[in-house]
């Protein structure tokens, strides 16, 4: 892909975004050491968008993630989610305040059932006090509601992890991770190791959480990808964000100029 730049370099920000700010963040740093892995990032996500973070490797864009999904906490700046401060002690607070990740491993466990690793550290119970069993007619329930409202395409959620495909296997994490209130959905390049039919399966899928109102947060390093699911693209370098436009309104060509420095922002 060339790096020509254009003449006329564009705004830091979404000139005409279409949903409001759901996360926020303003001046977030974070160091290991001496080593400056962020430094005084910026950056919007809306609701109701898919939001790429697109730059090489080493440029921050796994760090801030982590930063959001409450794996690492920021030295400095702030971040807000729905207009309310977050600092995260741990994933586990992220998932209840709505943040859910897609990691590239999938977490998945091969041996349980769709339904089981759908519910997987969620577990539903019945009982009275601490006589309580899990209720599996609940979960099968829910795994089907869950299944069928993203349309995922699953042989039945009573299937081992072991036996469906890349692409199905994907589908259930992003299924898993939709279907909890989720209001914020990151996903670690979401189609590295699928063919062309998968890949364009878990694409209408990340599609269909955008036109459900969510905010996707998409980390790829494939470009044709980027431009033909996001609505806004931050390109990372060097530990700061180095630009932001509106996906219809760039080239490949302008991001990689941006990515690589030959055009600032």
């Amino acid at each position: 892909m060339s790096s020509t730049a254009t003449a006329d370099p564009r705004p830091l920000g979404p000139p005409d975004p279409s949903g409001e700010v759901l996360l926020s963040a303003r001046g977030v740093s974070l160091s290991f050491g001496s080593v400056r892995a962020l430094k005084d990032v910026d950056l919007d996500l809306r609701a109701g968008e898919i939001t790429a973070i697109v730059g090489d490797n080493g440029a921050g864009k796994s760090t801030f993630v982590k930063c959001v999904s409450g794996v690492y906490r920021p030295d400095a700046g702030a971040m807000t989610l729905g207009g309310e401060s977050i600092a995260f002690a741990d994933p586990q607070e992220a998932r209840r305040a709505g943040i859910e990740t897609v990691h590239q491993s999938l977490a998945l466990v091969e041996d349980l059932a769709v339904w089981q690793n759908l519910y997987l550290n969620r577990e539903l119970t019945k009982g009275v006090g601490p006589l309580r069993v899990l209720d599996r007619r609940a979960m099968k329930s829910g795994a089907r509601d869950m299944v069928s409202g993203l349309s995922v395409n699953v042989p039945s959620t009573t299937a081992r992890v072991r036996r469906l495909s890349g692409g199905q296997r994907q589908a259930v994490a992003i299924c898993r991770a939709a279907g909890f209130s989720s209001r914020l959905v990151i996903m670690d390049e979401p189609t590295a190791a699928l063919g062309v039919q998968e890949t364009e399966r878990v694409e209408a899928l990340i599609r269909r959480l955008r036109d459900d109102g969510r905010a996707v947060l998409l980390v790829s390093h494939n470009f044709a990808q980027v431009m033909r699911l996001s609505d806004q693209v931050w390109v990372m370098r060097s530990g700061r964000c180095a630009a932001g436009r509106r996906t219809a309104e760039t080239t490949g060509e302008e991001i990689v100029a941006l990515i690589t420095g030959a055009q600032s922002s």
